[in-house]
């Protein structure tokens, strides 16, 4: 069993762990239905594992107990992306950077990190105690964002999803061009 498989399951079996991550990280277990049915050009197999509340899903990519399980992020307006190379990766960075999807926007880590603490006093605390808990390394918001951008790089072209049958273009990747 690889260290992806065995994050999910306690994620899954440790309702505490899910609830912190659905919020504010957005990363919600219970909503594991995708709007559409995606494939890659690949053909490698997608499971969805969670979802976020715009609509967007959380995909494991390639089959369970695989070496390499990347982890992509199609959202419901036609933009994907891979978060981390496995899902410790994407967890991780869905726990220190809540907000990653809106540095895709142009928002700056800095500004965002700002307002997230505005409404979120003890954000720092309960990162801690859940980094703590899903036994992840630390990382600074900087740390974080470059990895993603490295991870997201590789998107293109085996990672970009289609829907299956449909005529229309494929995703287009959600960092195009890096950060904002």
């Amino acid at each position: 069993m690889t260290a992806s498989d065995d994050l999910l399951r306690r994620i899954e079996q440790d309702p505490s762990l899910a609830a912190s991550l659905a919020w504010p990280g957005d990363f919600d277990i219970d909503r594991r239905d995708p709007i559409e049915d995606l494939a890659l050009p690949t053909g490698t197999p997608l499971h969805p594992i969670a979802g976020c509340g715009a609509g967007g899903t959380y995909f494991l990519c390639g089959e369970a107990g695989a070496d390499e399980r990347p982890v992509l992020y199609a959202d419901s307006e036609g933009q994907a992306t891979l978060i981390g190379a496995d899902l410790v990766e994407a967890i991780r960075l869905v726990v220190i950077l809540p907000f990653w999807r809106d540095l895709a926007k142009g928002f700056a880590i800095g500004e965002l990190g700002s307002e997230l603490r505005a409404d979120h006093p003890d954000f720092d605390t309960e990162r801690d105690r859940l980094l703590d808990a899903l036994a992840l390394t630390p990382a600074s918001e900087e740390e974080a964002a470059a990895r993603l951008l490295t991870v997201a790089a590789r998107t293109a072209p085996n990672h970009i999803p289609h829907v299956p049958g449909d005529e229309h273009l494929p995703y287009e990747p959600l960092f195009g061009d890096g950060l904002g």
